[in-house]
């Protein structure tokens, strides 16, 4: 990653933001005028398989849209980034990650908003694959398109629509639980795992009534907890390569989207998870722990930049690292797990940052490229995972906030 040098002074360079941080602030280093060649590259890989893009001018940044939690306001936000993206990419519909937290987010939509719509779109997607996995014995990456599956099964009861997804979680059952990449050897070694795979399993428990599912995923997660969750800072290393990396500033390296991923992965995972499960209380427990650290380091923009302990050394907030903050906090209110007095006021702050970052015609932009690390991207940078945490945060905040159709839908915990 490229770095400038430090400067102890307050400045401005022509298309850079800068993020305050009292007196000893530092003027911004990672920013999309200093991206490496090998940075570039990847943005541009990720435009060229339609996970979004990042013209120099996405024109205005909307203006008729509130930052309050009125449920009418969030929805209409909502409908606003959602038609927009909608639009773009459903001819580009796959079975890869980046498209599976969008799914996620259509869903959350849909149940919210009371609009069919976004379903009906996602039925149409399962239909368009037949319902398969991206892989045999598929990572957690293409596992993740199935907690779109599983969640129409749930409402529709058609076995057609979960039966390929049930023969490979069996299949994965019945080999060695490790992973299939070279010097891994647990099956979820990266932490962004822990949004992909684990609300599949906990879907699958809550369609079929089996255990067995339960017992993969508590024992699988115990793993990378283990492996990459710091005791200390309450916050996940992306992976065992990271457990050493540091900031520019010397502190550790922890990515903010990767630790939204892991938060937004227990919310998610919570939802089908039964009160006795033996692990229930754990995952409650580190909820709470790292939404009381990510409160601590939300900016005063309400937003949260891509390296979570060197704030100032980002000239952009990261939304999808954000969004998914923002998702956990809020479902974690609404489901008794953290107290709403404490956290209302983060989910709010950081509700009305992101919604400065909608543009007039639905962009939702500051969203980073795929990638492994905290990294420079441009301020209209919009990709689909993004706008499904955002989708998803929406939902929540509806709920938090009453909406008429802020109901959670078929589950859940028993």
């Amino acid at each position: 990653m490229f770095f400038l040098g430090k400067v102890r002074s307050f400045a401005v360079v022509a298309g850079v933001c800068l993020y305050g941080m009292g007196p000893q602030m530092l003027a911004a280093q990672v920013s999309y005028d200093h991206a490496t060649p090998a940075q570039l590259a990847g943005i541009a890989k990720d435009n060229s398989r339609h996970f979004g893009d990042d013209p120099d001018d996405a024109g205005p940044i909307a203006t008729d849209l509130s930052g309050s939690l009125d449920p009418a306001a969030v929805g209409k936000a909502m409908r606003r980034v959602g038609d927009w993206q909608m639009a773009r990419s459903e001819q580009y519909f796959d079975r890869i990650w980046t498209w599976s937290v969008l799914y996620g987010g259509f869903m959350a939509a849909s149940d919210s908003l009371g609009d069919p719509n976004y379903r009906d779109a996602m039925e149409a997607m399962g239909k368009k694959f037949d319902w398969q996995l991206r892989s045999h014995l598929p990572d957690a990456d293409d596992q993740s398109v199935a907690q779109t599956y599983l969640e129409l099964y749930l409402v529709k009861k058609d076995p057609a629509m979960i039966a390929p997804t049930r023969a490979e979680l069996d299949a994965l059952l019945a080999a060695p639980h490790v992973s299939k990449r070279a010097g891994k050897t647990i099956s979820w070694w990266w932490c962004d795992a822990l949004f992909m795979a684990p609300p599949v399993w906990s879907r699958m428990y809550g369609a079929t009534g089996d255990r067995k599912y339960l017992a993969y995923l508590d024992e699988e997660w115990a793993k990378t907890s283990d492996l990459l969750y710091d005791k200390q800072e309450h916050l996940y290393a992306r992976d065992a390569d990271y457990l050493t990396k540091t900031e520019a500033n010397g502190k550790k390296m922890f990515w903010g989207r990767g630790n939204g991923w892991v938060m937004g992965g227990i919310a998610r995972t919570l939802d089908y998870l039964p009160k006795d499960d033996p692990a229930r209380a754990k995952y409650v427990m580190q909820l709470r722990e790292m939404a009381a650290r990510v409160a601590s380091l939300q900016g005063p923009d309400g937003l949260w930049r891509a390296g979570l302990l060197d704030q100032g050394n980002y000239s952009e907030p990261e939304i999808s690292g954000s969004a998914l903050f923002t998702y956990a906090l809020a479902w974690g209110i609404n489901e008794g797990v953290l107290e709403r007095k404490t956290y209302r006021p983060i989910v709010a702050k950081a509700w009305a940052g992101m919604l400065k970052h909608v543009y007039a015609d639905g962009r939702l932009g500051c969203i980073q490229q795929t990638g492994a690390e905290p990294a420079p991207f441009k301020a209209s940078a919009s990709y689909t995972y993004g706008v499904g945490a955002f989708l998803m945060a929406g939902s929540e905040i509806r709920r938090m906030e009453g909406g008429l159709a802020g109901a959670k839908k078929v589950h859940k915990h028993s």
